[in-house]
C-alpha cells in the first residue's frame, strides 16, 4: 500500500462526498480494473456491502453512552447534585458516598445497552460473513466470497432460495424467458412470488453468461428508501440506452424463488441498498402518561425548591437570633466566619442535596420494568394467540402500553381489517345481462354457520341461523349427514392449520360454481365461434379472457414448491378429501357433456356439496393449492380437454397461482371455474387454455400497472385468433366508466349505451349488496396506434426525469373509447367476531371511524353488517360537488344537532347520528375554513365512515382529530396504504393479514384478528394504564413523604442540612428497601378480572380523557404523604422528647415506621393479593431488618464521624420502639383507610362495583351481566353477530327528507338523510 498525503486522502474524500450526492450515479463494470489499488477502482467512491448496526465502539462505549444517558435531564440533575456535593461549603453528605445511586441506576442503564449492541454487533457479523459467488475475470468462474466483499460494480450469483447480497440489476436467468422469481417477505412481509424480468442485449448469454461481454454504462437514481420505484438505464458503445426500473431489480434481503440461478450487477451495496434505508430500527413515542409525568416532576422540583427556600430562609433567621458565634461554627483558617446571609445562600443549596430524593431518581427506571413486564403478560395471553397461524400479539413500541386504556377515537381500514380480505366471487354482468350464480350463494351460506360458545350464548343472546347447504336438495339431509357435517367442520380446523406457501388459495376462495345459465351461454359462444371459423370473438369469450390474463398473476407448478423448513414438517398434515371429490375432478369431456352430467346427477352434486364442507371453513388459513379435486372442486369439471399425447402435460390440475392480490386471484379462479385457465406467463407471452382444450398464447406487449391514481391496470396483448392489437382493462367502476362515458354517456348508442346503463345499474345493486365490484373493458388498438404509442412508451420508460409522470400519461393515452365487456361483484367476508367487538368499544366510550377506498354503498352494507350502523341512527350523507353545498351540508347538520342539545326533554340523550363521506367531499371538509365545522360535526356522531379515500387523507383525518379534538386515537389496518394512517395516531395497530406485513412493520402493535382488539384495549389497556398510574403516583407519594421526615427534622436542628438517619441506610432505604413493591404493584396488580371488563365495556371509560392519574389525584397523594411524614416524625419526637437519646436513635424508629406506612399503605392499594404480594413484601421488611442489624452491627466508621453501631439492636430491646411503631403507622394511615371505606360505600366508583361484583360465584356474576346487558342495550344483544343486517336503502323503509328545490338549483347536490327509525335518540350510555 502506497503512502498518500492527507491532502489527496482529503481530496478523495470531497469527491467520494460529490458522487454519492449527484441525482444520477454512472457505474462500470469492475472487471477491466480487478486487482488493481482502490485508488484506481472506478467505483470506489460509493460504499461497501458490509453493514454496522452497533451504535457503540469497545473503545468509545463509555464517552458514547453517558452522552447518551445525559439525554435524560433526571440524570444531569442527579449527577449535578452529586458533583454539587464536593464542594465543600455546600455538601450535605460524604461525597463518595453521594454519587452511590445515581452510579448504580447509569450502571444498570449501560448495561442493559451494551448488551443490546453487542446482540446487534453478533448478527451484523453473521450476515457479514454470509457466502455468496462474485464473478472474477482472472478465474474466469463464479468464486465464493463475503457478502462484506461485495462491491458495486460486481457481478453476483445467486442460486434458488438463497438471499440477495445487495441491489442487483438482473442479467440474466437460468430462464429462457429471463424471468426469475423472487420472495419480498424480508422487506414487505408479503409472501407471494413477484416476476422480475432480466435486461437483454446487454452481454453475451449463449452458451453461458459471460460478464466479460458485458460493456455497458449503468445510470441509476441516487439510492432512496423507495421499495416499488427504480429508475435506471444502461447506455450501450453505440450510445443506444435501454430502460429499467423496478422490474429489473432484485432487492437486497429477497429470496430467489423457482429460479435456478440469476446473476446481477451490483447498482447499490451496504447501507445504501433500499432495505437498509427502509430499516430505521425502533421508532420512539411518548405516551401521554409520561408527558403528564414530566409536569409532575417539574411541580416536585418547584416543591423542592420551595423547601429548600424555607430551609435557607430558616438559617438565616436561625443565625440571627443566636446571642453569639455557637461553638460548633468552625471558622476557617484565617478566623473568618461567613455572614448569615452567605451561609443561608450555601444552605439553599445544602437543602437540595439533601431533599434531592425527592424527585424520584429510580422511577423511570422502574416504569422500563413494568412496562416490560406489561408486554410480557400481553404477548403471552393465550386469547390472543392465533392457532391457525400460529402467531401473538407482537408489542413494538416498549413505552406506550398504558395509551391502550385510554383510547377515544379508532380508526380502522374495512378491507381486511374489519373484513377477512378473502375475496370470493360472487355475482358477474356481462354485455348488461345479470348471472347471480345462485348456486354458489348457497353453498358459501354453509360457511356462514357460527360455532357459538356457552359464553357467547350466555352475553350475547343471538339466535343461530338455520342450518343450510348449498345443494339444491339440501331438504333431504338427514340426521346422520347433519352431523356428519359439523364433525367435518371441526376437523378442517385442524387439516386447515397446515399452512400454504401460497397466498389467496384457501378453498373458500378457489372453489367457484359455475352459474347454469352462464354455462349455457358461454357453450352457445363457444360452438357458434367453432362452427363459423370467425375471427371476431364473442363478448362472453372476451370477459372470461380479460379476467385470466388481466393481472399480474404468476403461474408456477404445483410440484415445485418453496423449499422452507417450516413447510417439510408440515406438509404432511394436510387431511385426504372425500372420496367423491377427486372422482368429479377427474371427469373431462366437453362443455355440453358437463351440462349434461349435471343434470342427470342431482344426487351426486348433493352429496359432493355437503362433503366438501370439510376444506370450506372460511375461517381457516389458506391451503396450498394444488389442483386437486379437493381444491379445484367444480370449476375442473370437463373444462379441460384431456392430453392428446402421453407425456405429462401441463394441466389445471398441476397449476398453482400466486397473486399479488386477492381480487386478482378471485378473478384468475372464476375464470377457472368456467374453462379459462390461465396455464402459464411470461414476461412476454400469456397462455391460456379454453373450455374446449385449445389453448391460445397471447403475445404480450405491454402491462400498465395500476396505481391509486388512474384506479385499474391494462394489459396490451396481440390477440392470437384476430391478430389485432388489444387492450384488456379492468379498474374501480367509477374510473372504468369515465372512459366510456357511462353511465348517460350521449355518444354512445344503440345496444352500447343499453349495456352501459345496465351494467352500472347491476353494479349499484353490487355494492348495495356490500361487494367490491371491477369493470372490465376490452379496445381494439390498430397498428398505426400501437407503433406510435410504443415509441413514447419506450422513451418514457428511459426517462431518467419524471419518469412516472411521463408512464402515466402515456398509459392514460391508451386508455380511451373503450368497449364495456361487463363487471364482477365480489364478496370479502366480514372476519369473525367483528360485530360484538364494535359493540363493546362503542359501549366503552370509543368513537369507530371506518375509513376505506371503497363506495359508499358497500362501505354503509359493511357498516350495518359490522353494527357499526344500527338501524335506528340518522345516517347523513355527504356527497357534494362544490364547496357551497358542502357547507350548506355541515351547517344545516350543526344546527339540526344544536337544537337538539337545545331541548330540555333530551337532557342524559345524545342524537345517534351516522356519517357518510365520500372521499371528494372530504376533502374539501378538511379544507381550512371548514375543518372547525367537519369536526365540530363529527364529534356529535356514533359513527363516521369516510369512503373513496387515499392513504394521504386516512393520516389526515387522523391528524385533524387527534390535533382539533385533543383525543387519544388509535388507528389500525393490515395494508400498506393504511401506513400512513398507523403512523399519525398515537397508537398505530397492525393485522398481519392477506395483503403481506407493511402495516405490521410499521405498527405499534400487531395483532392477526380484529376481535382481538376488545380484549388488547378492554383488560391490557386498562389494566396497564390503571397500575402505571397507580404506581407513578404511589411512587411520588413515598418519596415525599420519606423526605419530608428529613424536612421537619430541620426545624430542630437550626435548619442546618443536618440528616437523623444515617445516610447509607436512606441510600438503601430507596434502592433495596422500597424498591421492588412499587415495581410488582404496577406488573402485577388486578383491579377487575378480565371477564367482568369483558363483560361490562363501560369500565374501560374510567382511563379516558384525565383518567385516574389526574391534577387531583396528584395533590391528593401529596397532601398525604405531607400528613403521613407529620405524623411519622412527630409521634416519635414527642415520645421522645426531653430524653437523652442520641440523633441516630431518634432517626432508627423513623426510618422503620416510614418503613411500615410505606408498604401498609401500598398494601391498601393493592386490588389482587397473590403468593407474589406476600413474598415481596414480606420480603421486603426482612431485608430491612437484616441488612440494618447487620449494618449496625459491623459498620463502626462507614460514614464518619457518625457512629450507628448497635443502635438497632438496642432499640429492638426496648418496648417503647414497637409501641411507638404501632401507634405511629395506625394513625398515620387511619384517615386514608377511613377515606377508602366511605368512598367505597357511600358513592361506590364503577370500578368498586365491578370489584363487589366479582367476588360472587362465576355463574351468579354471568347472570348478572346477562341482566345487566339486557337492560343496558334492549334489544342490541339479540342481532345474529355475523348476520348482515337488511339493507337500509332496499329491505327498509327510508324516509328521505324533502330538498329544497333552491338549494338543488343551487349545488346541484343530492342531499340524503336516511332515517331508518323516525325515533334517532337513546339514552347516554353510562
Amino acid at each position: 500500500m502506497t503512502w498518500r498525503s492527507p491532502l489527496a486522502l482529503l481530496r478523495d474524500a470531497l469527491r467520494g462526498q460529490r458522487a454519492r450526492e449527484k441525482e444520477l450515479r454512472n457505474l462500470v463494470s469492475n472487471l477491466p480494473y480487478e486487482g488493481l489499488e482502490k485508488g484506481k477502482q472506478p467505483n470506489r467512491h460509493f460504499p461497501g456491502n458490509a453493514i454496522k448496526t452497533t451504535k457503540y465502539t469497545l473503545l468509545l462505549f463509555i464517552p458514547m453512552n453517558l452522552f447518551e444517558q445525559f439525554h435524560r435531564l433526571a440524570n444531569i440533575y442527579f449527577v449535578g447534585l452529586a458533583i454539587l456535593n464536593f464542594v465543600p461549603v455546600v455538601n450535605a453528605f460524604q461525597p463518595e458516598v453521594a454519587l452511590i445511586p445515581i452510579c448504580i441506576i447509569m450502571a444498570l442503564t449501560a448495561l442493559k445497552d451494551a448488551w443490546e449492541d453487542f446482540r446487534r454487533y453478533q448478527s451484523d457479523r453473521k450476515l457479514n460473513n454470509t457466502p455468496c459467488l462474485i464473478y472474477s475475470r482472472k478465474e474466469k468462474q463464479f468464486m465464493e466470497r463475503r457478502w462484506k466483499d461485495v462491491r458495486v460494480g460486481d457481478f453476483v450469483k445467486v442460486f434458488c432460495n438463497e438471499i440477495v447480497p445487495a441491489d442487483l440489476l438482473l442479467l440474466h436467468t437460468s430462464d429462457p424467458n429471463g424471468v426469475c422469481h423472487i420472495e419480498t417477505a424480508n422487506l414487505d412481509g408479503e409472501t407471494n412470488l413477484k416476476q422480475r424480468r432480466a435486461m437483454s442485449g446487454l452481454c453475451i448469454s449463449d452458451p453461458e453468461f459471460k460478464p466479460e461481454s458485458f460493456d455497458s454504462l449503468v445510470v441509476c437514481e441516487r439510492p432512496n428508501n423507495n421499495l416499488n420505484h427504480f429508475k435506471c438505464y444502461a447506455e450501450k458503445p453505440d450510445k443506444e440506452k435501454v430502460g429499467a426500473g423496478i422490474e429489473s431489480l432484485l432487492l437486497r434481503g429477497c429470496t430467489v424463488r423457482n429460479t435456478d440461478t440469476a446473476v446481477g450487477f451490483v447498482v447499490y451495496a451496504g447501507h445504501e441498498t433500499k432495505s437498509m434505508l427502509n430499516n430505521n430500527g425502533p421508532r420512539y413515542k411518548r405516551s401521554k402518561l409520561e408527558r403528564k409525568l414530566n409536569i409532575d416532576v417539574i411541580f416536585c422540583v418547584i416543591l423542592l425548591f420551595a423547601m429548600c427556600l424555607v430551609g435557607s430562609l430558616g438559617h438565616f433567621v436561625w443565625l440571627q437570633k443566636q446571642p453569639g458565634v455557637p461553638p460548633y461554627l468552625v471558622a476557617d483558617s484565617n478566623g473568618h466566619l461567613d455572614s448569615p446571609g452567605l451561609s443561608a445562600f450555601y444552605m439553599f443549596f445544602t437543602m437540595i442535596i439533601l431533599l434531592q430524593v425527592l424527585i424520584p431518581i429510580s422511577l423511570y427506571v422502574s416504569i422500563e420494568l413494568v412496562k416490560i413486564g406489561q408486554i410480557f403478560f400481553i404477548a403471552n395471553d393465550i386469547d390472543l394467540y392465533d392457532e391457525e397461524t400460529d402467531s401473538r400479539v407482537q408489542c413494538k413500541a416498549l413505552n406506550i402500553t398504558e395509551d391502550l386504556g385510554q383510547i377515544e377515537y379508532i380508526f380502522s381500514d374495512k378491507t381486511g381489517t374489519l373484513t377477512e380480505n378473502k375475496m370470493v366471487f360472487r355475482r358477474c354482468s356481462i354485455m348488461g345481462t345479470e348471472y347471480a350464480h345462485k348456486e354458489n350463494a348457497v353453498r358459501l351460506a354453509v360457511l356462514e354457520e357460527p360455532e357459538e360458545s356457552e359464553e357467547d350464548v350466555i352475553f350475547n343472546q343471538q339466535p343461530r341461523p338455520p342450518k343450510t347447504g348449498w345443494s339444491l336438495d339440501s331438504e333431504d339431509a338427514n340426521p346422520e349427514e347433519t352431523q356428519h357435517h359439523h364433525c367435518s367442520r371441526r376437523k378442517s380446523k385442524v387439516a386447515g392449520n397446515a399452512q400454504s406457501d401460497v397466498a389467496f388459495s384457501s378453498p373458500l376462495e378457489t372453489e367457484v360454481i359455475p352459474d347454469r345459465k352462464l354455462l349455457q351461454q358461454i357453450s352457445r359462444a363457444e360452438s357458434s365461434s367453432g362452427r363459423s371459423g370467425s375471427r371476431e370473438m364473442d363478448p362472453y369469450l372476451e370477459f372470461f379472457l380479460a379476467l385470466a390474463i388481466c393481472n399480474t398473476v404468476v403461474v408456477s407448478m404445483a410440484t415445485a414448491q418453496r423449499r422452507r423448513m417450516s413447510v417439510f414438517s408440515r406438509s404432511h398434515q394436510a387431511s385426504n378429501p372425500p372420496d367423491t371429490l377427486p372422482n368429479l375432478a377427474k371427469m373431462s369431456g366437453s362443455l355440453r357433456r358437463f351440462i349434461t352430467s349435471w343434470q342427470r346427477k342431482p344426487k351426486r352434486n348433493r352429496i359432493f356439496s355437503e362433503d366438501s364442507v370439510i376444506e370450506e371453513d372460511h375461517f381457516n388459513p389458506p391451503v396450498k393449492t394444488e389442483g386437486s379435486g379437493a381444491i379445484s372442486g367444480l370449476q375442473t369439471c370437463s373444462l379441460h380437454a384431456p392430453s392428446q399425447d402421453g407425456k405429462p402435460a401441463t394441466t389445471s390440475d398441476n397449476l398453482s397461482y400466486e397473486a399479488e392480490s386477492p381480487d386478482e386471484a378471485a378473478l384468475v379462479y372464476a375464470a377457472k371455474a368456467y374453462g379459462f385457465t390461465l396455464m402459464g406467463r411470461t414476461p412476454n407471452s400469456v397462455t391460456v387454455s379454453l373450455p374446449s382444450g385449445k389453448e391460445l398464447v397471447f403475445e404480450v406487449l405491454d402491462t400498465l400497472a395500476f396505481d391509486s391514481v388512474r384506479k385499474r391496470m391494462s394489459i396490451l396483448v396481440r390477440h392470437p385468433i384476430t391478430k389485432e392489437y388489444v387492450l384488456y382493462s379492468k379498474g374501480a367502476d367509477y374510473a372504468i366508466m369515465e372512459l366510456l362515458g357511462t353511465p348517460y354517456a350521449e355518444h354512445l348508442c344503440g345496444k352500447q349505451k343499453s349495456i352501459a346503463a345496465d351494467t352500472q345499474r347491476h353494479l349499484d345493486c353490487y355494492a348495495r349488496e356490500g361487494l367490491r365490484t371491477l369493470c372490465f373493458t376490452k379496445k381494439v388498438v390498430s397498428e398505426k396506434e400501437y407503433e406510435s404509442w410504443s415509441v413514447n412508451r419506450q422513451r418514457a420508460l428511459a426517462a431518467m426525469e419524471n419518469r412516472e409522470e411521463l408512464t402515466m400519461d402515456t398509459a392514460v393515452q391508451l386508455e380511451t373509447n373503450l368497449s364495456l365487456l361487463g363487471a364482477t361483484g365480489i364478496e370479502d367476508r366480514l372476519q369473525e367476531g367483528v360485530p360484538d367487538t364494535i359493540v363493546a368499544l362503542r359501549e366503552a366510550g370509543i368513537q369507530v371511524w371506518v375509513l376505506t377506498g371503497d363506495k359508499p354503498e358497500t362501505a354503509v352494507n359493511i357498516g350495518y353488517a359490522c353494527r357499526l350502523l344500527e338501524e335506528e341512527d340518522l345516517v347523513i350523507n355527504m356527497s357534494c360537488k362544490n364547496t357551497l353545498a358542502c357547507t350548506s351540508i355541515l351547517d344545516c347538520a350543526l344546527e339540526e344537532v344544536r337544537r337538539y342539545s337545545n331541548d330540555p326533554r333530551n337532557v342524559d340523550t345524545t342524537p345517534d347520528i351516522s356519517l357518510v363521506i365520500d372521499g371528494r367531499t372530504l376533502t374539501m371538509a378538511l379544507s381550512s375554513d371548514l375543518q372547525e365545522r367537519f369536526v365540530d360535526l363529527a364529534k356529535h356522531c356514533r359513527t363516521v365512515l369516510c369512503c373513496r379515500v387515499t392513504p394521504l387523507q386516512k393520516s389526515r383525518v387522523v391528524k385533524v382529530v387527534r390535533e382539533k379534538l385533543k383525543v387519544m386515537t388509535l388507528a389500525i389496518g393490515d395494508g400498506a396504504n393504511d401506513v400512513n394512517m398507523i403512523q399519525a395516531a398515537d397508537i398505530g395497530i397492525g393485522i398481519s393479514g392477506q395483503e403481506g406485513m407493511q402495516a405490521v412493520m410499521a405498527s405499534d402493535f400487531a395483532i392477526s384478528h380484529f376481535k382481538h382488539l376488545k380484549k388488547l384495549l378492554l383488560v391490557h389497556g386498562h389494566w396497564c394504564y390503571t397500575r402505571l398510574a397507580n404506581m407513578i403516583i404511589y411512587f411520588f407519594y413515598k418519596n415525599v413523604a420519606y423526605v419530608n421526615l428529613l424536612f421537619w427534622y430541620q426545624f430542630f436542628c437550626g435548619f442546618s442540612g443536618t440528616a437523623m438517619i444515617d445516610y447509607w441506610l436512606m441510600i438503601f432505604f430507596n434502592l433495596f428497601f422500597t424498591s421492588v413493591p412499587p415495581i410488582m404493584f404496577g406488573i402485577m396488580d388486578k383491579d377487575i378480572s378480565a371477564e367482568m371488563l369483558l363483560g361490562v365495556p363501560e369500565l374501560y371509560r374510567m382511563g379516558q380523557g384525565a383518567g385516574e392519574y389526574n391534577f387531583k389525584t396528584f395533590w391528593i397523594s401529596m397532601l398525604d404523604a405531607f400528613y403521613q411524614s407529620l405524623v411519622c416524625f412527630f409521634i416519635p419526637y414527642i415520645a421522645y422528647r426531653d430524653s437523652d437519646i442520641d440523633v441516630f436513635t431518634f432517626g432508627t424508629p423513623l426510618n422503620t415506621i416510614s418503613l411500615f406506612t410505606i408498604l401498609l399503605h401500598l398494601s391498601i392499594e393493592i386490588k389482587a393479593w397473590t403468593v407474589v404480594h406476600w413474598v415481596i413484601i414480606l420480603g421486603s421488611v426482612a431485608i430491612f431488618f437484616i441488612v440494618t442489624l447487620a449494618y449496625s452491627g459491623t459498620c463502626i466508621t462507614c460514614n464518619p464521624p457518625s457512629n450507628p453501631y448497635w443502635i438497632l439492636q438496642t432499640q429492638m430491646a426496648d418496648p417503647m420502639f414497637y409501641l411507638i411503631c404501632v401507634i405511629t403507622t395506625v394513625v398515620a394511615l387511619l384517615p386514608r383507610y377511613i377515606f377508602h371505606v366511605l368512598r367505597n360505600s357511600i358513592a361506590p366508583s364503577p370500578l368498586v362495583q365491578a370489584r363487589h361484583l366479582d367476588k360472587l360465584d362465576p355463574s351468579t356474576r354471568n347472570q348478572w351481566i346477562k341482566e345487566w346487558r339486557s337492560f343496558r342495550g334492549g334489544g342490541q344483544g339479540k342481532r345474529s353477530g355475523l348476520s348482515t343486517p337488511p339493507s337500509p336503502t332496499l329491505e327498509m323503509p327510508v324516509e328521505i327528507l324533502p330538498q329544497s328545490p333552491t338549494a338543488s338549483d343551487i349545488t346541484g347536490d343530492e342531499f340524503t338523510l336516511n332515517v331508518i327509525t323516525e325515533n334517532y335518540q337513546r339514552p347516554l350510555h353510562t
